[in-house]
């Protein structure tokens, strides 16, 4: 797939930002999209859009929906991830009358080739690699639709397999409930920045927030002498921030995953009759000075102890690594890739 580059770099604005930084956040998206923001905040008070999150895993899906949310309209926006609506059913699995409300559901909801009593079972006893049938899918994103009201809602994890595509083209019509827009919203990230982002992840034990050692550390970092190694401190409790088991090895465990959310966007991208949001993370070195400000890439952390002095030095560069194609990239922030979510979207719907 070629993703073409977007522009956020603007004419004659020489402001840096410290787009980590909530309000130099929101000062930003008000200097560099203010308009289209304002635009679409008008057009949110009486419609609403489904766009489903095409990405490979850790390409940043959640994180560029809840930003576009938070920026545009909280109150009328929402995402939710399949994953997470499939893991939330064991909960009421477990509980005889929530489980009960379920079925009942599904009895009046759900048409496919197993019966309901296969369903039910499949769900109890479901693992991690597994995917449901697309029918129970449906459903199950219906009901959810209809616990969020009338809100847009960014949907991530469906169509997760290639024959689901074809279903998510006729979904509106399907549940029968909603007539509003959808659009396909496909992300473009590098492999190599996903298992680098795998890799240095870091979670706090305590309240599970996500850091990188690498590319988002935490305001404070210490240094394990015994094991000659750096780690975070979560800025929230002050825990020891750790890696999850398996992270290490980066994107070895889910390449196959990653091939078929590949072949999905492509898919997608070849497809008619629905909106396409293009969303680049990376931008060739060669063509960075032109698109975008050099507070827009990416830094990389480096961490050096200092023996003599006992403590730590902490250097931060822009972060350079070989796109898909091999050429040396940099990778952007969220921030300028949700300006391109909104200017596009801005263009869809005729703003």
């Amino acid at each position: 797939m070629k993703f073409p580059l977007f522009k956020t770099k603007i004419k004659g604005v020489d402001k840096k930002f410290d787009l980590t930084d909530p309000k130099d956040q929101k000062d930003y998206f008000e200097l560099k999209a203010g308009k289209e923001i304002k635009k679409l905040r008008e057009y949110l008070k009486n419609h609403t859009f489904v766009a489903y999150l095409l990405g490979k895993k850790n390409s940043g899906k959640g994180t560029y929906s809840r930003m576009f949310a938070e920026t545009i309209l909280p109150e009328k926006i929402e995402s939710f991830s399949i994953g997470d609506m499939i893991r939330n059913l064991d909960r009421e699995l477990a509980d005889p009358k929530k489980k009960k409300e379920l079925y009942k559901f599904l009895e009046k909801n759900y048409r496919g080739r197993l019966s309901l009593e296969e369903v039910i079972r499949d769900l109890e006893n479901r693992d991690t690699k597994t995917l449901r049938p697309t029918e129970v899918i449906l459903a199950l994103v219906k009901r959810e639709m209809e616990k969020k009201g009338e809100k847009s809602l960014f949907i991530d994890g469906f169509p997760r397999d290639l024959d689901q595509i074809n279903f998510s083209l006729f979904f509106r019509d399907l549940i029968g409930h909603r007539d509003d827009p959808d659009i396909f919203v496909l992300i473009d990230v590098p492999e190599n920045v996903i298992d680098e982002r795998i890799k240095w992840r870091r979670i706090c034990p305590v309240c599970q927030t996500s850091r990188n050692l690498k590319l988002l550390p935490t305001s404070k970092v210490g240094y394990d002498k015994k094991k000659k190694e750096f780690y975070l401190l979560c800025d929230n409790d002050g825990s020891r921030m750790v890696q999850k088991e398996g992270d290490e090895l980066g994107i070895k465990n889910i390449k196959q995953r990653l091939g078929t959310d590949g072949r999905l966007m492509d898919m997608a991208l070849s497809l008619h009759g629905i909106p396409k949001i293009l969303l680049r993370n990376s931008i060739p070195v060669k063509d960075a000075p032109k698109f975008v400000d050099d507070y827009e890439i990416t830094p990389e952390f480096e961490f050096k102890w200092n023996e003599k002095e006992g403590k730590i030095e902490r250097k931060e560069k822009n972060w350079v690594i070989p796109d898909d194609e091999k050429l040396p990239s940099y990778s952007l922030m969220p921030p300028p890739v949700v300006f391109s979510m909104i200017k596009q979207i801005v263009d869809i719907f005729n703003l």
